[in-house]
């Protein structure tokens, strides 16, 4: 017979173990708070919108046009493929469906998005009207293609000769979870150093779309050219990079499609002076850099005009110097994506999606020739704080066709969705 004090016992015992299971069970994860479709940026008074619904979407490279010629659509990425935006009534849909595919540019003659298809590792065009996709071209082993000129008739790229150097460590993924093209990889100065100093032969080619022919512009080139990018306006004018630590090279280069004018763009004129992420202006005349004069120190930027020559540099302040930036058509306005302290300026408060004005400065009555570089400064507006916004992935802003709102991509809540922000103060 069971005594009541042994049923005491033993129903004490179980309470005890209930309680302890209790306190090794997590509570359940709270439910995911929902990305907003709007908000106003309580400490700059600009309307954010959500412009896509795929987590993990994310918009071009800086550089890259996404935006058809019409100027009615952009073209974005997903995990599930290549995507489009309609701009007037901002509903998107799916126009390529892969998982291993490479968006390459968006045309700037017809609405078309160039795409690379890396299982079969050829070139494709696919219009952003119809949806059909067409094969242009198989690419040379190992090459890479990344960009198409202003006429649609010849595409660029690189490949390193023989079999050499095919993985220097890159790690791609991050502790956050994210990978992609436009993350920052964890051991870049490393990966970069190394691949620098390997000093691989390189060909640099253009490929025919008509017909799939492959001209070589430079063989054998043990510099690593990196970052091809035609001219906007002229079909015959290709821009590229010696890529590498930015102290460490002469950066900025263009070269004719016939491969005669191999020229360097900016000059250093002191040690620890960098020059890099160059980008066309919408006129396809001049180009824009990152300056500074040295590294993480004193902060420009630059452009350079191919036809007349001329220099302008435009200071900014450290907290407000950017990964990339970005102008308008007329270099009117001037978008810039900030930066955490872990970026090359260090900004103690640079995470911020910035709107400039460029301002020159007045030189009447002052000493002033035609070779002369013509100092301005950027006028800062914030715009969209990026305070939790993780910098290892890279913003890349994009002003709209018509000037009215900046495209960014961030991770700020969680996985990457591409927003706008309202140049225009809301109401």
């Amino acid at each position: 017979m069971i005594c009541n004090r042994t049923i005491r016992n033993a129903t004490a015992l179980l309470l005890t173990l209930a309680s302890v299971a209790a306190a090794q069970t997590p509570p359940p994860a709270a439910p995911e708070k929902p990305v907003p479709r709007e908000w106003t940026d309580p400490d700059t008074g600009h309307l954010i919108h959500r412009v896509t619904d795929e987590p993990n979407s994310a918009g071009f490279y800086f550089n890259i046009n996404a935006f058809t010629p019409d100027k009615k659509t952009m073209v974005y990425t997903a995990p599930d493929g290549i995507h489009t935006l309609d701009l007037p009534s901002g509903k998107t849909r799916l126009l390529v469906e892969g998982k291993n595919l490479k968006a390459v540019i968006v045309g700037h003659k017809t609405n078309t998005v160039f795409y690379i298809n890396n299982d079969e590792h050829t070139l494709y065009a696919a219009s952003t009207d119809t949806g059909k996709s067409r094969k242009l071209a198989a690419l040379p082993p190992r090459a890479s293609v990344s960009t198409v000129n202003a006429d649609e008739t010849l595409a660029a790229g690189t490949f390193i000769e023989g079999d050499q150097g095919q993985d220097y460590g890159e790690q791609r993924v991050n502790p956050a979870g994210m990978s992609g093209p436009l993350v920052q990889p964890m051991n870049k100065g490393q990966m970069m150093a190394q691949r620098l100093a390997a000093k691989l032969p390189m060909t640099l080619f253009t490929l025919d779309l008509a017909t799939g022919k492959q001209t070589a512009l430079l063989q054998h080139d043990t510099n690593w050219l990196n970052h091809l990018l035609f001219s906007p306006a002229d079909p015959t004018l290709l821009m590229y990079c010696h890529e590498g630590a930015w102290q460490s090279v002469d950066r900025i280069w263009t070269i004719r499609t016939d491969g005669t004018h191999n020229e360097l763009i900016h000059k250093r004129t002191m040690a620890m002076e960098i020059a890099g992420h160059e980008f066309w202006q919408p006129d396809g005349k001049t180009l824009w850099y990152d300056l500074q004069t040295p590294k993480g120190e004193d902060f420009f930027l630059a452009n350079y005009n191919l036809d007349t020559h001329a220099r302008q540099w435009f200071h900014l302040q450290r907290n407000e110097w950017s990964i990339h930036f970005n102008v308008t058509e007329d270099a009117s306005l001037i978008c810039g994506d900030g930066g955490d302290p872990g970026q090359v300026a260090k900004a103690p408060d640079g995470q911020w999606i910035y709107l400039f004005r460029p301002q020159l400065i007045r030189t009447q009555g002052a000493l002033n020739e035609p070779g002369f570089i013509q100092p301005g400064v950027l006028r800062a507006e914030k715009l969209v704080n990026m305070a939790k916004h993780n910098y290892k992935l890279e913003p890349n802003v994009h002003f709209s066709p018509d000037n009215r709102q900046i495209f960014f991509t961030s991770n700020m809540f969680g996985p990457s969705y591409i927003f706008a922000v309202d140049i225009a103060r809301a109401q």
